[in-house]
């Protein structure tokens, strides 16, 4: 065998030219035990609960259990290729995601990876998945309403900014419907949706991406998707990401922000999965104990922020006001409110007093038999402020959103609506409660009065008005106006299948025949009486052209 001293010497010559003597030094341990996406690690004597390894194959881990001689961690990412023996390095960082502008519009997994294929995305920063929730004294009241562009909700379940309101019923009962219009109805309002897919099949994540992108949705929208046939690590850690990436919006550039986790019983289930194999103690429905905290500290950081805690961006001078009525830069650092910036240098103050930032949550909870006394169900329903309950029995007689009145309650009420839907809401509501004891009782077949036949009739059709299509949200105007025509009584005496038909028109009348009076109520946002008079009269007048043209 021939030596090639060139080559030889060649290779001595680069090893020389990159020697170094500076040392790295890095704690590692070794796996000693895998399987089914845990790993028990032996070595890592100073890692810390939530922190970030690494694995010998680049995958990465969150270290979950501190024993006495190892710690259990759980691999976010394929664990067949670890093996016993395989080196783990600690990081000494905590889990965190990229955010930023650069995520909006895409489809990526819960470390924030795409899966979009449309290439690498340059995020300009990370935010950690795992973020301490403002306090009372950084939070203020919920009172700017989130338009969900969907009748039975925005008149009697309204949703503010900030809010965390539960969308809650059996499968295949019309949540993920819901959640998709409320995104669909964001549309030029500037809020940032995230939606977050949590054990879903990859089928029906990529028809709500195509639907997004085909109602233009998607350029507000970032979708993090941790499938059915990902790893349970993942489907545990996704809910946290999509929080980061909307927090990041509300935080640094003061925007809106709406998050959808759909659905928190997968991840329960997710969290269950890998607490059973890390031999936590199982409790009741073999959840462990702190699977409440799971979802606590996830909903408690959606917030609307305190005026003193809105942000200047960074290098941009604020002068209105202000706190203390000071001039002030916008530097990078973290909240510190109330104080002169020269003497705190490198924190964030107080800039707009008509905004400071929110994040509205709309969690899903998949009920089994409508079972709303179950363990997740009464955590998550404790934790936030109101839940839209949907009824199969509705959803199969036809009635759609399946909204059941009765038990869906939002716990802002009417500080979310504007003045005019509050006003007509109430009688709604009534109306609607009203109607569903007489039918009970007219079921019976007795004799009626004419005052309860006329309830009868004014509650079917108020139903039939608040029944809507999928991905067909409707602005608050169009509903203002529908709502006020039926609680008038002014669809009463028409036949029920003519409803919807009468609706349709009456609304492209006001916007095409009399446009005046849409916008003035869009601008007033107020029912006075001279409002109120102008709305009658038009209903009235479509209505007689209306049954001159009816079939």
């Amino acid at each position: 065998m021939k030596i090639q001293v060139d080559e030889i010497t060649s290779v001595i010559k680069q090893e020389i030219a990159q020697f170094s003597d500076q040392l790295q030094a890095a704690e590692v341990g070794r796996v000693i035990a895998v399987g089914d996406g845990v790993t028990q690690i032996y070595g890592l004597g100073s890692a810390m609960a939530g922190e970030m390894v690494e694995y010998q194959n680049g995958a990465i881990g969150q270290v979950m259990n501190l024993e006495e001689n190892s710690v259990g961690a759980v691999v976010l990412g394929d664990y067949l290729g670890i093996k016993e023996g395989d080196v783990v390095k600690s990081t000494g960082k905590l889990l965190s995601v990229p955010v930023g502008d650069a995520m909006v519009g895409r489809v990526v997994d819960p470390l924030g990876r795409p899966l979009d294929g449309k290439g690498p995305i340059k995020a300009s920063q990370n935010w950690p998945m795992e973020y301490k929730a403002p306090g009372i004294a950084e939070r203020q009241p919920v009172k700017e309403p989130l338009q969900t562009g969907v009748k039975a909700i925005d008149s009697m379940i309204p949703i503010g900014r900030g809010q965390r309101e539960l969308i809650i019923g059996d499968r295949k009962t019309g949540k993920t419907a819901i959640a998709i219009d409320t995104i669909i109805n964001q549309k030029g309002s500037g809020v940032i949706c995230v939606y977050v897919a949590i054990g879903l099949k990859e089928s029906t994540v990529a028809t709500v991406v195509e639907k997004l992108r085909e109602k233009g949705a998607m350029d507000y929208t970032i979708v993090v998707s941790a499938a059915s046939s990902d790893p349970a690590p993942l489907q545990y850690v996704a809910p946290y990401a999509g929080c980061a990436m909307a927090e990041y919006f509300m935080y640094t550039q003061g925007k809106a922000t709406l998050c959808i986790y759909d659905d928190l019983s997968k991840q329960a289930q997710a969290y269950r999965q890998l607490s059973l194999l890390l031999r936590r103690p199982p409790g009741r429905e073999a959840y462990p104990g702190d699977v409440f905290y799971l979802h606590s500290r996830l909903l408690e950081r959606s917030c609307k922020l305190a005026e003193r805690y809105a942000i200047v961006p960074q290098g941009q001078t604020y002068k209105k006001g202000g706190v203390n009525n000071k001039t002030y830069v916008g530097v990078p650092g973290k909240h510190e409110a109330e104080h002169d910036l020269k003497n705190h240098a490198g924190h964030i103050v107080a800039t707009d007093p008509t905004s400071g930032g929110s994040l509205t949550a709309l969690p899903v909870i998949e009920t089994l038999e409508g079972e709303v006394s179950a363990y997740i169900p009464t955590n998550v329903i404790s934790i936030t402020d109101g839940q839209i309950y949907l009824e199969p029995d509705l959803f199969f007689a036809g009635v759609r959103p399946a909204i059941n009145v009765g038990i869906s309650v939002s716990r802002v009420g009417g500080n979310a609506q504007i003045k005019a839907m509050k006003k007509i809401a109430g009688s709604l509501r009534l109306d609607l409660a009203s109607y569903r004891e007489l039918e009970a009782f007219a079921q019976l077949g007795t004799e009626l009065d004419t005052a309860t036949q006329r309830q009868l009739d004014r509650g079917a059709r108020m139903v039939e008005l608040l029944k809507q299509g999928q991905y067909r949200p409707y602005n608050v105007i169009d509903q203002v106006i529908s709502i006020f025509a039926g609680s008038k009584g002014y669809l009463d005496d028409l036949p029920i299948k003519d409803v919807g038909r009468f609706e349709e028109g009456m609304l492209k009348y006001f916007k095409d025949e009399i446009p005046e009076v849409w916008k003035e109520l869009e601008t007033k946002k107020e029912l006075d009486a001279g409002m109120e008079a102008k709305l009658s009269e038009g209903v009235k007048t479509f209505k007689s052209k209306f049954a001159t043209t009816k079939k």
